[in-house]
């Protein structure tokens, strides 16, 4: 499993913003080693952000994202307390999910 990502959830009581960074190395699958061989692609395709069991958000991802991604975004609602759960998924199958409350 990859490492912990950093989440901060702030609401004003009307918008709700979030914050992530995933730690992942975002490999293309174009990089090449010292001796010519090519670095095989490994990256996040899938994003899913819950609210309260919602999906607020649904990304797909590709080759063109740089390494430890940072995804910022605001949706209406949420409250101070409410829980934010956020999973990724990558090429190779891994995955990392992580909670925080909205403060």
């Amino acid at each position: 499993m990859a490492d912990p990502m950093r989440l901060r959830a702030i609401s004003d009581g009307k918008v709700t913003e979030v914050k992530i960074l995933m730690r992942h190395d975002m490999e293309s699958g174009q990089r090449k080693e010292a001796d010519g061989s090519t670095v095989p692609a490994h990256f996040i395709q899938q994003v899913q952000v819950k609210w309260l069991d919602k999906v607020v958000l649904d990304a797909m991802f590709g080759t063109s994202i740089s390494k430890d991604p940072y995804l910022a975004f605001k949706f209406q609602g949420g409250n101070k307390g409410d829980l934010i759960k956020v999973n990724w998924r990558d090429n190779r199958g891994d995955s990392r999910s992580d909670e925080v409350q909205i403060a």
